[in-house]
């Protein structure tokens, strides 16, 4: 027990330990019901449905994962890099002089991001697309209006964009077969609706009305 204790709490592995800790309180209090499980989504830009979805809310669409709680995704993928970097620690780090192991553990918890990333990815996928399926049919209604996109951008697997509707505005995710020729800010008309992705196909407004 103590040389687990002492390498949770040793860097690298702290790192992922503190954040390890924050999540398990946040789930705690999701649990009794004192904060939402997706209370944190607007703070830190939303799920990749949001508008001005950017930073690691955009990642996290593009990693398919759109609907999928911001804390849920942090959760797994912090779980995920404190298990490398615990067993990297103890097996290889802890036998570095000071100095050295410093220098490799800073390396260590940065690369360990990336098969975290990935795994994560590939263990929440499943649940962004039963999300996606068990959120209620779109307004095909809103075939013909104009939206503004609020993504990076358009691509054949990517984007959102704002419908006004009179309140906050409805966000939709919309897609394009030419990815990269809609920005954030550019005003697109949704032209059909595609069930498979629960997506609208979009063409640029100026188009539109040459039609």
């Amino acid at each position: 027990m103590s040389e687990f204790l002492t390498t949770a709490l040793s860097f690298p592995t702290l790192a992922y330990s503190v954040v390890l800790a924050v999540c398990t309180i946040y789930w705690a209090l999701a649990a009794t019901g004192l904060v939402e499980i997706d209370a944190l989504d607007g703070l830190l830009g939303g799920d990749g449905d949001s508008p001005d979805s950017s930073g690691a809310a955009a990642m996290i669409s593009r990693l398919g994962l759109s609907g999928v709680p911001l804390m849920l995704v942090a959760t797994v993928l912090a779980f995920v890099g404190w298990i490398g970097t615990y067993f990297v620690h103890l097996l290889v780090l802890a036998h570095l002089g000071e100095g050295l192991r410093l220098f490799a553990g800073a390396a260590v918890a940065l690369a360990m991001l990336v098969p975290g990333i990935v795994l994560t990815s590939v263990l929440l996928r499943p649940l962004s697309r039963l999300l996606l399926k068990l959120r209620p049919p779109l307004d095909p209604s809103l075939l013909g209006r104009v939206a503004v996109v609020n993504s990076p951008e358009v691509a054949t697997d990517y984007g959102t964009a704002t419908v006004d509707d009179g309140g906050a505005g409805l966000v939709l995710q919309v897609r394009d077969g030419e990815t990269g020729r809609f920005k954030r800010g550019d005003r697109v008309v949704l032209i059909e609706y595609l069930d498979a992705q629960h997506a609208y196909r979009v063409i640029p407004e100026r188009q539109f009305q040459t039609l």
